[in-house]
């Protein structure tokens, strides 16, 4: 267990300058639905997000079409997907393996979302192993985890969260170096609540000193993401915390206007990173 009397926080030289903000479509979208939401995106991404890395994980079936939008444009969004078989191939039907996923240029895999914890059964070891089959297809797994609302108020998050994480990095080991994991409390998605920035830096900070506790992974730096209800409204303040380095978004990330402005928010934050980086140097 990590000890949390202790500081957690980095100072502005150990954080991830370039910020990840990846947008969680789920069970959304259409032929013409995508192709409006995409093309909004391309034509308005401005140079404030250079700081700044994007993402949308779309479904299954849509990969290819918005795939093919993103690749006439270099690399101004990455393609991202929302689940990942642990298997390589075989006698799996509904299931897609993560070589299927590159052969459409996947880069990023959701995985363990609590939604598919939740209604799908999946256990802590069986999102180890979807992370392991992402990552050795060379995919970058996205470790999503988080507490329900009754394990919050039992004050269990810090042992929940760790746990989850801890059976990720055990069985990765040394492929678990410059890990992306997406604190996402499940009492907060799509319920129009959301951790104070206080809050969601608490479990972030726990989180970095979890991972970096791990001598196999400390080599290079975590990029962690909060992913409970961050939309245009709060996504400033959450990115300002020092051990944010993210946002997955879902609801938001369905409207052109309210992604963007997240965007923008998070290139901002990371060139006060960058700048308060090169002024303590």
């Amino acid at each position: 267990m990590v000890n949390h009397a202790q500081s957690l926080t980095s100072g502005p030289a150990g954080r991830l300058a370039r910020k990840l903000i990846a947008g969680n479509w789920k069970m959304n979208g259409s032929l013409a639905a995508n192709e409006a939401l995409v093309s909004a995106l391309l034509s308005d991404l401005s140079r404030e997000a250079a700081a700044c890395e994007v993402a949308v994980c779309t479904p299954m079936p849509y990969l290819a079409q918005v795939a093919g939008m993103l690749g006439k444009h270099g690399a101004a969004i990455t393609l991202g997907a929302q689940d990942v078989s642990a298997h390589a191939q075989g006698a799996y039907t509904g299931e897609t393996s993560a070589a299927m996923l590159c052969d459409l240029g996947v880069s990023l895999v959701l995985v363990g979302h609590s939604e598919r914890r939740q209604y799908h059964g999946e256990t802590d070891a069986i999102v180890a192993a979807k992370a392991q089959a992402a990552l050795q297809s060379g995919l970058r797994p996205i470790i999503c985890l988080g507490e329900t609302l009754e394990e919050r108020e039992a004050n269990h998050t810090h042992a929940v969260v760790e746990r989850q994480l801890g059976v990720v990095l055990q069985a990765l080991g040394a492929a678990a170096a410059g890990l992306i994991v997406a604190y996402e409390p499940i009492w907060a998605i799509g319920t129009g609540r959301t951790a104070t920035p206080e809050q969601a830096q608490a479990v972030h900070a726990s989180l970095r000193a979890q991972i970096y506790a791990a001598s196999s992974v400390s080599a290079k730096p975590a990029t962690l993401l909060y992913g409970g209800s961050m939309n245009a409204a709060n996504a400033a303040d959450l990115l300002s915390q020092a051990d944010i380095d993210g946002g997955l978004i879902g609801g938001a990330s369905l409207k052109a206007t309210d992604f963007l402005t997240i965007i923008r928010a998070a290139g901002r934050a990371g060139a006060a990173t960058l700048l308060a980086g090169a002024s303590s140097t």
